[in-house]
């Protein structure tokens, strides 16, 4: 899937984020970076129609969001669901995952992203 084109401010944010990405962010990364996981060709913090995802897997739809506890205020939850609807709209899954879930279960969340990519379990 060839890359979609982003604004430059757009652009320039994702590279701030991928430069200051969370622990819980680097863990994932760290697994499913360079098809590491089972040959599912992941990128951070990437733009898709004026959003930043935390990580996409364009040639499955999926998208994968890492939240914190902001995300579990009413606010965050809000926004979370209107990007969710619209990244839907275009054709995306979202799978949504907390934090903590990855700093303490990663093989469960790695199932998970197989799983929604019809891929073999661990």
């Amino acid at each position: 899937m060839p890359h979609q084109s982003a604004s430059k401010q757009l652009g320039s944010n994702a590279k701030r984020l991928r430069s200051q990405m969370t622990d819980a962010e680097k863990r994932l990364w760290q697994v499913i970076r360079a098809q590491r996981l089972e040959g599912i060709s992941f990128r951070r913090q990437m733009p898709i129609e004026g959003v930043i995802v935390d990580f996409a897997a364009p040639a499955n739809r999926l998208i994968v969001e890492l939240d914190g506890s902001q995300h579990g205020e009413t606010r965050g939850l809000a926004c979370d669901a209107a990007r969710v609807r619209k990244l839907q709209a275009l054709g995306w899954t979202t799978l949504r995952f907390w934090n903590a879930e990855v700093m303490q279960d990663l093989d469960s969340v790695c199932r998970k992203i197989l799983n929604a990519c019809d891929k073999e379990h661990l």
